[in-house]
């Protein structure tokens, strides 16, 4: 008899799925049995995810073309995964724009704008929209991604920065406000990966020094099955590397 997948049956939403830590992500959750319903800004990336997804596990991922900058539609998610699933077990919020480094003073308050509504607004939509699926679930998990500059502020990364303190009490906050219910949520630094981003952020750097977004796949695996409590430790993926440990568990 084969033995059962550990997320055999669930449900799990990813943004951001077609590339970097969001698509290891994805093929993670997938690999282990989940049914992914991945959402990302093309519909060329989306389709060619599908075929990893298929070729890996030889089901089909659902796909949902969504730009996050775009509230309406985000919004518009719940009812959709209602309309389909009635439920949803696990939430990975991987998208996020890093939106160029510039001195505060220097950054156009419409790109401020825009960045913040992917990073920051898109983050509470999702939550909003996502809260009663994530209750009907028997244990939902919310991740969502934050970056070491929240705690190490550097000159020129002020917005990103911003959009990720914000993200983190925003989650902060909810999960509080969620105790009682059976749903957890976790905040992950990824830290320097082999990602677009980084290599926008730091184009001098050899990217082959860096960890492989596909490293971090079984972190999340990891955490829409822990026994979760209040996320007040940020999972960092270079510590739970060396110890094979969560800190927040």
């Amino acid at each position: 008899m084969t033995e059962a997948l550990p997320l055999d049956g669930r449900i799990a939403l990813v943004t951001g799925a077609t590339r970097g830590i969001g698509k290891a992500a994805a093929l993670a959750l997938a690999e282990a049995g989940a049914q992914v319903v991945a959402t990302a800004r093309t519909q060329g990336a989306l389709e060619a995810l599908d075929d990893e997804i298929r070729a890996l596990t030889g089901k089909r991922a659902s796909l949902i073309p969504l730009d996050l900058a775009d509230g309406a539609s985000v919004d518009g998610l719940g009812l959709a995964l209602h309309q389909r699933f009635g439920r949803l077990d696990i939430l990975v919020h991987a998208a996020a724009q890093l939106g160029g480094l510039s001195p505060i003073s220097h950054i156009d308050p419409s790109h401020w704008d825009k960045i913040m509504a992917v990073n920051l607004g898109a983050s509470f939509r999702l939550i909003r929209t996502t809260e009663r699926l994530l209750k009907a679930s028997e244990a939902g998990r919310a991740i969502f991604l934050t970056s070491g500059r929240v705690d190490r502020p550097k000159a020129f990364w002020g917005l990103y920065g911003a959009s990720k303190a914000g993200l983190e009490h925003l989650v902060r906050t909810w999960a509080d406000e969620v105790e009682n219910t059976r749903i957890r949520a976790a905040i992950v630094d990824p830290g320097a990966m082999r990602t677009k981003m980084r290599a926008e952020a730091m184009p001098g750097e050899d990217p082959l020094t860096l960890p492989d977004p596909s490293e971090i796949g079984p972190l999340f695996v990891e955490l829409a099955q822990a026994e979760l409590g209040l996320p007040k430790v940020t999972v960092r993926f270079s510590e739970w590397k060396a110890s094979g440990t969560l800190a927040s568990a």
